[in-house]
């Protein structure tokens, strides 16, 4: 379902004019080292809609920062309905910029690109098969807190935004857990949209080599296989060979194994709080380009403005064969069965790629006088590193017929709601047989991160149990678009889960206890009605000195085997059902 803003927009019209509007951006009026404002990028797209019929400037809602998240589309035959452009067969490419403000080469390149889309005859042909969705600067309130000092690593420009939006949030880590608004509108464009593949401009941090453009691509073994067969075997490889003829020699991102990249890189494995990671849950191909920091900005635009015309090109020449395979994806997805939660990296899989770096060398650091990393631009090499990109799965789930979520965990809900899944709601109270997870183990972090103290490592039993739902309680079936996003946020054990992310905490403290004189003479009763369970509390005993010596600990044994126990501690409220029974919907 569209937003209210989008429709308005779409049924909006205006006489476009270009004769006389200025579309030099204010990158291209400056000296190279400056980037756009927030304000002169919205309102440069705002001429360019005026100036264009096949551009529509679309506002879908306020962002934290009380200012509008704007998405701006250019569909040369003027065509602005998702609905419609899908029906077409066309493919739609979504560009993102100034999720990271500080890094901000994606606002200004864009701009450049979309206008001489349109005004080159020969390249906007490109856009014949293919609609361009932009969001000229996402993290809003970061892009308005401007500063020149921030980004300490990096060659300009002047200056630039935060990387913190106006909730000090870091977006790139928000997909998941959603807690800006900019993220929920996000999903709004996302889901309205469906694109077939993802650009998130960035900046990177880290090592000093030669390259001017890394790459972070879907990870292949996230992706689905289909999918992945032609990113690995065609996509990606037309996109490194036109950076290089375009002299800007593209690696993957420098996510080294050690201190510096000349020992190997590792694949970045995306879990779904990230850009690429969370697009994968509906099989859209997701890239994050990385610049690199220490090179000039002017280098950095053009490095960045070159990969998007690859990428453009590339979407375009494959557009038939892009189609049939994200719709082949979609149906394997929909029809498989077992789904992965968690991943490893496998070291015995390592290949062999080209870089571009300079000699990492030590000497005396002036503040401390112990050694210090510096790499050496007077000694430039040449040479192949490993490259580590396979990751195996260590947790597999079965996806259940359906979930069904208790109305009560309305921040679950929410986040379903904005991601368009279908749900439908019990009309009477009903007891219900199937299977429940009991959380039994987990880590904590000690530090907040992104606002939340996110667990790990989570551990499950699962018991079949009757157990009552209220009316008006969420059944969500599973034969949707929307299945593996379902399971990687309602399964515990994923690594970016629902449970992960804190939204379920409250079950994880007991609400009722007991006084350990009167419990006393009701354990006494309940074991020797119960004698199995006094011969595993002596077994206990033999085994753990210190339980034997603890009488409170040995009272909360028998307080856990016994019917006073509460049932719903730890136990997980979204239950399962494994096969497919008339419930009253």
């Amino acid at each position: 379902m569209l937003s209210t803003l989008l429709l308005a927009a779409l049924l909006s019209t205006g006489a476009p004019d270009n004769s006389k509007t200025d579309l030099k951006t204010p990158y291209e009026k400056g000296n190279g080292n400056q980037t756009a404002t927030y304000e002169e990028a919205i309102d440069w797209y705002k001429n360019f809609d005026r100036a264009y019929e096949e551009v529509k400037m679309v506002p879908y809602g306020y962002t934290d920062s009380g200012r509008p998240l704007h998405l701006v589309v250019i569909s040369t035959d003027k065509d602005f309905d998702p609905a419609s452009i899908r029906q077409k067969n066309k493919r739609v490419l979504l560009i993102q910029n100034g999720i990271h403000p500080g890094e901000p080469e994606g606002i200004d390149a864009t701009m450049m690109l979309a206008r001489d889309y349109l005004q080159d005859k020969n390249r906007r042909k490109q856009l014949d098969n293919v609609v361009l969705a932009i969001i000229p600067v996402y993290n809003i309130g970061g892009a308005l807190n401007r500063n020149n000092h921030t980004r300490t690593n990096q060659n300009g420009p002047e200056s630039y935004g935060f990387r913190g939006n106006a909730r000090n949030l870091d977006l790139n880590r928000d997909y998941i857990k959603t807690d800006s608004k900019n993220a929920q509108l996000f999903h709004l464009v996302f889901r309205d949209w469906d694109p077939d593949v993802f650009m998130d401009n960035h900046t990177s941090n880290g090592a000093d080599y030669q390259h001017v453009m890394t790459l972070i691509g879907t990870q292949h073994n996230k992706l689905n296989p289909t999918l992945a067969g032609y990113l690995k075997g065609k996509m990606l490889p037309a996109l490194y060979d036109g950076m290089k003829k375009d002299k800007f020699p593209m690696v993957p991102y420098m996510n080294t194994v050690n201190e510096t990249p000349d020992k190997g890189i590792i694949g970045f494995m995306e879990s779904p709080r990230y850009a690429t990671g969370y697009t994968a849950l509906y099989n859209t191909i997701g890239f994050v380009p990385e610049t690199h920091m220490l090179k000039p900005f002017d280098q950095r635009v053009k490095a960045t403005y070159q990969l998007m015309e690859n990428m453009i090109e590339t979407v375009s020449r494959d557009a038939k064969v892009i189609g049939e395979l994200r719709a082949k994806a979609k149906q394997e997805t929909l029809a498989q069965k077992n789904f992965p939660l968690d991943w490893k990296l496998d070291t015995t899989k390592v290949e062999q790629i080209p870089f571009l770096g300079y000699a990492a060398k030590y000497k005396p650091s002036e503040v401390s006088g112990l050694d210090r990393l510096y790499y050496d631009r007077k000694a430039p090499y040449s040479k192949k590193i490993n490259y580590y990109n396979t990751f195996t799965p260590t947790v597999t789930v079965q996806k259940p017929v359906a979930y069904i979520i208790p109305q009560a965990w309305r921040e679950v809900i929410d986040r379903l709601k904005l991601n368009q899944v279908q749900m439908r709601q019990l009309k009477r109270d009903t007891t219900i047989t199937l299977d429940s997870y009991y959380i039994t183990d987990y880590k904590t972090g000690q530090r907040p991160y992104e606002g939340h103290y996110l667990h790990s490592n989570t551990k499950v039993e699962t018991r079949t149990i009757p157990r009552q739902f209220l009316k008006g309680d969420y059944v969500v079936y599973l034969n949707q678009e929307a299945n593996r996003f379902l399971v990687e946020t309602l399964e515990p054990q994923a690594v970016d889960s629902y449970f992960n992310w804190n939204f379920f905490d409250s079950i994880l403290m007991q609400k009722e206890y007991f006084s350990s004189y009167v419990f006393e003479d009701l354990a006494a009763e309940y074991l020797k009605k119960n004698p199995k369970l006094r011969e595993q509390l002596e077994e206990r005993r033999k085994k753990d000195p210190e339980f034997a010596k603890n009488g409170r600990a040995q009272l909360d044994f028998v307080y856990r085997n016994s019917p006073n126990y509460e049932p719903t501690h730890n136990l997980y409220p979204v239950g399962r059902l494994m096969q497919d029974i008339k419930l009253p919907l």
